[in-house]
């Protein structure tokens, strides 16, 4: 299905971005995952802080101005008809749990694969919501 097709409005656009970034975030943890003990891997993840502060900024125009303003950063990019792309990062956080256990650098993944489809529940329920779906949560 083709998410980017239900933007009707800032909010929708914002929510289906969220959806766009956890998708996409779910598979480069999983890639992570099936390849901890590959030698030389070093484990990236996707721009959280920067999509967050996107998605403030966003919010805080759209409350100010009513429009939304999405802007490129080093590792986000925003492009023709709702195209967005997230970079991966490199995560030096998780590159020193998996240099000291790789058994604890898979839960540290774990974590993070559990929390992101949290993340995209909440975005998916609020955007059926938005829509005038049924929400499982009623």
């Amino acid at each position: 299905m083709n998410i980017t097709s239900l933007i009707t409005d800032n909010i929708t656009e914002l929510l289906v971005k969220v959806l766009e970034f956890t998708g996409a975030r779910e598979k480069l943890l999983t890639q992570n995952i099936n390849n901890a003990r590959a030698p030389q891997f070093v484990p990236k993840d996707l721009p959280i802080d920067d999509f967050c502060h996107m998605l403030n900024h966003a919010l805080e125009q759209h409350i100010t101005t009513g429009r939304l303003v999405l802007c490129d950063s080093e590792t986000l990019k925003f492009g023709f008809q709702g195209s967005f792309r997230a970079e991966p990062v490199i995560d030096e956080h998780a590159a020193t749990i998996l240099s000291k256990s790789a058994d604890r650098y898979i839960e540290l993944e774990t974590d993070k694969l559990l929390e992101n489809a949290l993340n995209h529940r909440i975005a998916a329920e609020l955007l059926k919501m938005k829509q005038g779906m049924v929400s499982i949560f009623e």
